[in-house]
């Protein structure tokens, strides 16, 4: 399948994942329109393509306007959530819960006005929280919508994230659009917020807070993926997947809060002299990564980044667009908004 000449819409494309997805499907020849309300995406994010593509600030839980940027679209990905990191979904559920309406408002437009295709963001979130104590890969199988105990969501966000897959499961089998979503892992790279745990780490080297502060124990782990991998996951999926399946897109290396923050100590050289653990904060699961297997059965899909690889990369970026000062005197607040 070619995104060639394809009017494509990316709701939420001005977010971090978004605008990195915006860029490579223009990179791909595809018509992209951009509809988001700039809660947290910023436009900024688009600068490098923003006179090649559309842009469209709108709330897409209104019908009227989510219909309208859906008009006469081939294509939508859809990635606009209220979201943020650990310590926003644990603060914010009321706010996290409102994506349930939003996806259902959003495919149920694309359907109506003919779209053929339709690509959701979906989240590891999805995955019952209880096997996630251990260092288990997480397969797709483990959710499931037909047998009883299918289903434990992490928090609001993952059961929006979860009902998100369930209705677009529902559109495709009534109206037979095509479709897909993507399970994304713990994303970092570019353009990401402190909110998200890479980038705390990052920010709070960059600002040489000392005593060094690491939320829980920093022995749980994540499967920290390259958003240029998660970009390539979604759109793998959209070309190779029809059914709604779901699929996982994240690296299958089991990384530590604590081994983390020892690769950005060692790329920005410089290292705090005390390390405080904070137990009492929102760290979520015990340990998550994925199964990739059968992303990459479906769709041909791998990561090509390295942590290390990926980590340097994010640091470059971090230090050559943020002003010091400015994060030494707001990393608190950094850390807990959108």
């Amino acid at each position: 399948m070619s995104f060639n000449n394809k009017n494509v819409l990316v709701t939420g494309g001005a977010s971090f994942i978004g605008s990195h997805l915006c860029e490579r499907l223009v990179e791909l020849g595809a018509k992209v329109t951009v509809a988001d309300n700039f809660s947290s995406g910023k436009k900024e994010n688009l600068e490098l393509i923003k006179d090649r593509i559309e842009i469209v600030e709108c709330n897409l839980k209104y019908k009227k306007l989510s219909e309208k940027v859906t008009k006469d679209k081939d294509i939508v990905f859809h990635l606009a959530a209220d979201h943020g990191g650990r310590g926003y979904i644990s603060s914010h559920p009321a706010d996290c819960s409102t994506n349930m309406a939003l996806s259902s408002i959003v495919f149920q437009s694309s359907v109506e006005n003919g779209v053929d295709r339709i690509t959701f963001a979906s989240s590891a979130c999805v995955y019952p929280t209880d096997i996630q104590v251990g260092k288990k890969r997480l397969k797709e199988e483990f959710v499931s919508f037909q047998k009883s105990g299918g289903a434990f969501a992490d928090e609001e966000y993952g059961w929006a994230k979860l009902m998100g897959e369930l209705s677009l499961k529902a559109f495709h089998k009534q109206y037979k659009v095509k479709a897909s979503s993507v399970r994304i892992f713990t994303a970092y790279g570019p353009r990401e917020n402190e909110t998200h745990a890479i980038i705390a780490l990052v920010a709070k080297a960059f600002a040489e807070q000392d005593p060094f502060k690491i939320w829980g124990d920093g022995k749980q782990t994540r499967n920290f993926t390259y958003v240029g991998d998660i970009v390539s996951g979604l759109i793998l999926a959209n070309e190779k997947i029809s059914d709604a399946t779901a699929v996982n897109a994240g690296i299958t290396d089991f990384i530590s809060l604590k081994d983390a923050a020892e690769m950005v100590f060692d790329i920005i050289e410089w290292r705090p002299k005390k390390i405080k653990y904070l137990i009492d904060k929102p760290v979520g699961v015990k340990h998550r990564a994925a199964d990739i297997n059968l992303a990459k059965e479906l769709t041909g899909w791998e990561p090509k980044y390295k942590f290390y690889e990926g980590l340097k990369k994010t640091i470059d970026w971090y230090i050559n667009n943020k002003d010091r000062d400015y994060v030494r005197k707001n990393l608190d607040k950094l850390l807990m908004e959108r």
